[in-house]
């Protein structure tokens, strides 16, 4: 049963802490835990469609919520109470920071939030809600959570626009600074941007739907499936965009994407795949033909990780040519980067699920979740290919004086036929069966039955695997 959330309270003032957590939860659930009183952050526990949780607000129409000891203390207390009784928190932020008249003492509050964000790190999903201002130390509040989750007044930055201006020079707004566009594109601090203070709460809502009621995988049989496979392109040249595959091998209207915006060649998110809660990592050739880059190796990371700390098993879904070539590449990292998505994979516990769809090269085949790198099950469909590099490019490397000795009018059939021997050689998925690092080919109209059957086995097998860490903002 979906239970609706509770009306806002009767007040004049919509920045109203009580008004807003009402919005947030289940009609009639808020119970007070701490004020409101003079302190400017309200605490209360509730229900999330039925699920408890901790939730807390801050209060704007006080000195804009600006942040005291006595603040910065709820805020800890509320973090800890949920860490101490294994609920998700939720915090509904909208405050200009550190409160400057307190100097020092304020400060030392807002590190205890930082503290106490850390404790429960990884242990129980902290989620984020920016509904106007969240400056300075309200700007790393959020950004330690697990989610952030901005609504079209929500403003994130660390100094506002007239201290950069008085600074740098620099001639920018509030939203242009730290609006959801800046975080949602730019930045990828913001993992969902809603249309609506009213989407911002349904978001949260339905983040937290997912990642406390994880369900059980369904064991029948599915009955008739489609074709995903209808989603791709004839040409395995052509780019396309991922999303529709994904929607259309998960259950009906459960995908919910993260970063939508930023490092928009890797699509993360959390879904339901057979009953059960699955996060999707999938590339996706309609960005940078799909490429791995150090955005999107980071961006894939550190989802990876919270999913890997909340028990979500992960669905990989591979349609990679490599890693980005390029010298802006190599300098922004892409080593550094890149290998924080190797680190996560296999550090990761939970089942992790891979499926090649069209091809798989390269450095960027280990990284997507590859069997050396623990993958629960490897599946691949029957016209995947998974190499060192394409044939083509392979061709150009290995027979460039062969190619070269044949006259401009023999060359294009020279290559054509010395790619297809390379693809009859080292193509396809023929090796990679042989060697065991793919488990079995799959058809397209079979891939969702032969998902859910590979995760009910694992949670079968092992019913509360998860990672033994924290989810540090990578």
């Amino acid at each position: 049963m979906t239970l609706t959330p509770a009306p806002p309270a009767a007040t004049s003032d919509s920045r109203d802490p009580v008004v807003r957590l009402a919005q947030l939860l289940d009609r009639h659930s808020l119970t007070p835990v701490s004020g409101p009183d003079d302190v400017a952050v309200t605490v209360v526990t509730g229900l999330v469609d039925g699920c408890e949780v901790v939730a807390f607000a801050t209060d704007a129409s006080r000195k804009g919520g600006a942040l005291g000891l006595a603040e910065c203390t709820r805020i800890a207390d509320a973090t800890d109470l949920a860490l101490d009784r294994a609920l998700p928190v939720i915090g509904l932020w909208h405050s200009g920071g550190a409160k400057l008249a307190d100097g020092v003492e304020s400060m030392h509050g807002i590190g205890q939030i930082f503290a106490a964000m850390v404790r429960a790190s990884g242990r129980v999903p902290q989620i984020s809600v920016v509904l106007g201002p969240a400056a300075g130390g309200a700007a790393y509040g959020p950004a330690l959570t697990d989610v952030v989750i901005m609504a079209p007044a929500g403003r994130v930055f660390i100094t506002g626009p007239d201290v950069v201006r008085s600074v740098t020079g620099e001639q920018i707004d509030m939203a242009g600074l730290g609006g959801p566009e800046a975080h949602g594109r730019k930045s990828g601090v913001a993992h969902l941007v809603a249309a609506s203070e009213a989407d911002a709460y349904a978001g949260a809502r339905n983040l937290t739907r997912l990642l406390t009621r994880r369900g059980t995988f369904w064991t029948e049989p599915l009955g008739p499936t489609t074709n995903p496979a209808r989603l791709l392109p004839d040409s395995a040249r052509r780019a396309y965009d991922v999303r529709p595959l994904v929607r259309d091998v998960l259950d009906d209207s459960s995908f919910l994407e993260l970063q939508e915006k930023w490092a928009p060649n890797m699509v993360v998110g959390l879904g339901r795949l057979g009953g059960g809660t699955v996060g999707v990592i999938a590339n996706n050739p309609l960005r940078k033909g799909g490429c791995l880059d150090s955005l999107s190796a980071e961006k894939a990371a550190r989802f990876v990780r919270m999913c890997d700390a909340f028990g979500v098993p992960l669905l990989v879904m591979v349609d990679v040519p490599g890693y980005l070539p390029g010298v802006g590449q190599e300098w922004d990292g892409v080593v550094r980067r890149g290998a924080k998505l190797l680190y996560a994979f296999a550090e990761a516990r939970v089942p992790r699920i891979t499926l090649v769809t069209r091809k798989s090269y390269g450095g960027a085949y280990i990284a997507m979740n590859s069997r050396a790198l623990g993958a629960t099950a490897v599946f691949a469909w029957p016209d995947a290919e998974i190499a060192v590099m394409s044939a083509d490019a392979a061709v150009e490397v290995l027979h460039r004086r062969k190619l070269a000795a044949s006259s401009a009018e023999e060359r294009s059939a020279v290559r054509a036929s010395l790619v297809a021997e390379h693809t009859a050689a080292v193509g396809g998925v023929r090796l990679g069966l042989a060697l065991g690092v793919i488990d079995e080919l799959v058809t397209p109209t079979e891939t969702r039955q032969r998902l859910v059957a590979a995760f009910a086995e694992a949670q079968a097998r092992r019913p509360s695997t998860r990672g033994d860490h924290g989810n540090i903002p990578l």
